[in-house]
């Protein structure tokens, strides 16, 4: 077989090109796979504060002590 090769600028002017930018027409539309839906957004965000607040409450209780 042929093998073609290409140089490492004209893969990087590729990168940027608006077609490498844009989806494919026939792409299915899958909330949170191939684009954010608004309320899988909020999700995620609530799970963050949900974990930040559980690790501090976890670090508090493990370094208190009765003296």
């Amino acid at each position: 077989g042929t093998r073609i090769i290409y140089d490492r600028k004209f893969l990087l002017e590729c990168k940027n090109s608006p077609v490498a930018r844009t989806p494919p027409c026939y792409l299915p539309q899958i909330p949170g796979v191939t684009f954010l839906a608004q309320s899988s957004l909020v999700k995620l965000e609530e799970l963050k504060e949900q974990n930040e607040s559980e690790e501090a409450m976890t670090d508090q209780d493990q370094f208190e002590m009765d003296i």
